[in-house]
């Protein structure tokens, strides 16, 4: 498969877990890839050597996307390096589990640092700096669409997400670039399993229509069939990843 030959994507939170498949994805598919991480060096550089062990191109570069000065200084050094970018993905993100009277003003502050205002951020640079008829895509969740005690901040902060994810498509049409969101369910990364049983995996993974929870590669084909031109008349779309849990 090499349908994103000669691009240049750029993958926010991409050291591990959902992230780090979409970089090698986005590599197989012949992309070279930014890998961008916020404090584990060792982490992105193993996805950096996974990616070039496999014959692709893909350099880490470190940024905290909820700080406007790091996500400049990202888009300088990746556009310093590749000469542009042409696909953004915004993966980069943070959960939260607790009642909303349980919620400290710290916890609200911590995650619309990084789930909004690191989207906003990299959607602030890219209006004028991403290349033309480029691909971003943004990420949103599946919770979003159930009614789930204990997930108040998070799915406020991701439904912020979908909303400038329509308005940001309608910004930058006229260069031709498509803005969507992808909404994954539960999925079989180390972020997702910390602390759970085997039972109650098991209980989510009955809540889909194939009795299993997802798996990073399941989100990333996603991702690369959005990045790539045979996406080119979808934009503005919230597409849910769930095996038909909501």
């Amino acid at each position: 498969m090499n349908t994103l030959h000669n691009k240049i994507a750029l993958v926010t939170g991409a050291s591990r877990g959902i992230g780090a498949e979409i970089a090698k994805s986005l590599a197989q598919a012949g992309a070279s890839v930014i890998v961008n991480y916020a404090g584990n060096q060792q982490a992105a550089d193993n996805v950096i050597a996974a990616i070039k062990a496999a014959g692709g191109d893909a350099i880490a570069l470190q940024a905290d996307v909820s700080n406007p000065n790091n996500v400049r200084s990202l888009f300088d050094n990746a556009i310093a390096h590749y000469g542009r970018i042409d696909i953004l993905v915004n993966n980069a993100g943070v959960i939260l589990y607790k009642l909303i009277k349980d919620t400290t003003d710290e916890d609200l502050s911590n995650i619309i640092d990084i789930n909004i205002k690191g989207v906003f951020y990299t959607l602030r640079e890219a209006a004028t700096r991403l290349a033309d008829n480029g691909s971003i895509i943004n990420f949103s969740t599946s919770v979003n669409r159930m009614i789930s005690p204990t997930y108040g901040a998070y799915v406020a902060t991701k439904s912020a997400v979908e909303q400038l994810t329509r308005v940001f498509a309608k910004e930058v049409g006229a260069r031709g670039i498509r803005v969507n969101s992808v909404s994954p369910g539960p999925t079989n990364t180390e972020l997702f399993l910390e602390g759970k049983t085997p039972e109650i995996v098991n209980r989510i993974a009955a809540l889909s229509a194939f009795n299993r929870i997802g798996e990073p590669s399941d989100i990333a084909k996603l991702v690369v069939f959005l990045a790539s031109d045979d996406a080119n008349w979808i934009s503005a779309q919230n597409i849910g990843a769930n095996g038909g849990m909501a």
